[in-house]
């Protein structure tokens, strides 16, 4: 699994860090989300999942293996 962010569509709502924060983390200054671990471990991949799912902004994507280029 690889973690894909748009920081330019995020609008700061907090809602992957709270799923994720092993993963994910915020800007002090703005709010904008801060990308920790690109390949997290696949035992945070449900948290990772439900991030890309609550984000308003959908600026997080997954790749994941098995996906076509």
């Amino acid at each position: 699994m690889k973690v894909i962010i748009d920081q330019n569509r995020c609008v700061a709502s907090g809602q992957c860090v709270l799923s994720a924060p092993e993963v994910f983390d915020q800007r002090e200054e703005n709010g904008i989300v801060v990308l920790l671990a690109e390949t997290p471990s696949e035992h945070l991949a449900d948290d990772v999942r439900q991030a890309v799912a609550l984000c308003p902004a959908q600026a997080i994507w997954l790749e994941e293996q098995g996906d076509e280029q």
